[in-house]
């Protein structure tokens, strides 16, 4: 009788799988194949694959792509195969994004950055993330996804409360419970044109166990959300009011197919709005590259080459870090999703790939690793210059 009750809910399972479509790096698609049973390869072009995938094992794939190819996410869900294959197909948008020009890259605002850099606490990063990695995890699906994601809008209403230029948002989706959160401190004088820092603000852990499973994601990616955070209090505590407008994306859903940051990116592309330039700070307080004596590392790969030089000499002129370039992979973080609708970002990363954290995806990424936020502290400092010298 146990058999016949185990049999009968395996085929329930089977039969209410439901195929999604993922674009994912090439150098994937065979490795994919031969691992997931369910997966087919439908499409390939500009080294994209699209894939099709039975929903029930994404949060599998997330874990696959980091285990054998080192990647925070890997792959892009897509809501059909047109639109996948539409994706694969837009090399144009893609050229753009990699090789136009947006803004005028110059550096100079120099006593403007320094004085609000001297506000740059690491004590402030490191307390952030030990209150995000005290969730039992920030999973998209689970309740604690939710409650981690409003945690942080009622943190920034708190940081920005004296100011009428600035709102927070909570940004609904549709198809999962955790939402994306938005700060907008308004331009004076360029208001449409818009410069975005985010990171993503759920977290995973394991092959399985979704929102049951402990993942306190300390690294992957509350020190990214800290660090950010703590560029919103310098601006504020700084009084500065920017000429374009700025806004800080807390996005939901980032490690199961780029889901929170897709929907943003393409609502913005819809409605024609004017991103000069996006900073991706997914895992900031790991020092792996150490020993190449490497602090920041910038991901060469589906980023924009003009942005990417230009945050190298920001971190020159205010940071004065050793820096270096790495690549990311397909689809390896939010970054990814603004690049695909066009826009210009970078990700600015803790390490190279080859020598990323591997406590991540894990009950053990903790901040006890670590014990404070130096790593991440510089980050920080970086992405003040930028903000500032972008939106001014």
């Amino acid at each position: 009788m146990k058999t016949i009750i185990a049999l009968s809910l395996l085929a329930a399972q089977v039969a209410y799988a439901k195929p999604v479509f993922v674009t994912i790096g090439q150098d994937a698609n065979k490795s994919m194949t031969k691992n997931f049973k369910s997966a087919k390869s439908l499409y390939s072009n500009h080294g994209v694959s699209v894939m099709e995938i039975d929903d029930s094992q994404i949060e599998s794939l997330s874990h696959y792509m980091h285990e054998e190819f080192h990647r925070c996410g890997g792959f892009m869900v897509h809501d059909s195969q047109a639109e996948a294959i539409e994706t694969v197909n837009n090399q144009v948008e893609r050229e753009t994004a990699s090789k136009g020009f947006f803004a005028d890259y110059q550096i100079n605002q120099n006593s403007l950055v320094e004085e609000m850099l001297k506000e740059v606490n690491e004590f402030e990063i490191r307390t952030m993330i030990s209150k995000l990695e005290s969730f039992h995890n920030r999973f998209y699906k689970a309740p604690t996804g939710v409650e981690s994601s409003n945690w942080i809008m009622s943190k920034w209403q708190e940081i920005s409360a004296a100011r009428s230029d600035v709102k927070v948002e909570s940004f609904k989706h549709a198809n999962w419970p955790q939402p994306s959160i938005i700060l907008t401190i308004e331009g004076s004088e360029l208001p449409n044109e818009i410069v975005v820092i985010g990171g993503h603000a759920d977290s995973i852990s394991g092959q399985f166990g979704g929102a049951s499973a402990r993942a306190p994601g300390a690294d992957d990616n509350a020190s990214g959300v800290a660090t950010f955070t703590e560029v919103l209090r310098v601006l504020m505590a700084s009084n500065f009011k920017p000429k374009r407008s700025i806004q800080f994306m807390a996005y939901a859903a980032e490690e199961v197919g780029l889901l929170g940051s897709k929907e943003i990116a393409q609502k913005y592309k819809r409605e024609g709005k004017t991103v000069i330039g996006v900073m991706q700070l997914d895992m900031t307080n790991f020092h792996g590259s150490a020993r190449k004596n490497l602090d920041i590392v910038m991901m060469n790969d589906f980023t924009n080459a003009a942005q990417n030089e230009f945050l190298g000499r920001i971190i020159d002129t205010y940071v004065k870090v050793p820096w270096g370039y790495s690549k990311c992979g397909y689809g390896c973080s939010d970054h990814a999703s603004w690049h695909g609708q066009g826009y210009p970002a970078s990700m600015p990363f803790e390490s190279t790939m080859e020598d990323i954290n591997k406590k991540i995806h894990t009950p053990n990424d903790l901040l006890s690793n670590s014990r404070e936020a130096i790593h991440a502290e510089k980050f920080a400092r970086m992405a003040v210059a930028f903000a500032v010298e972008m939106a001014n």
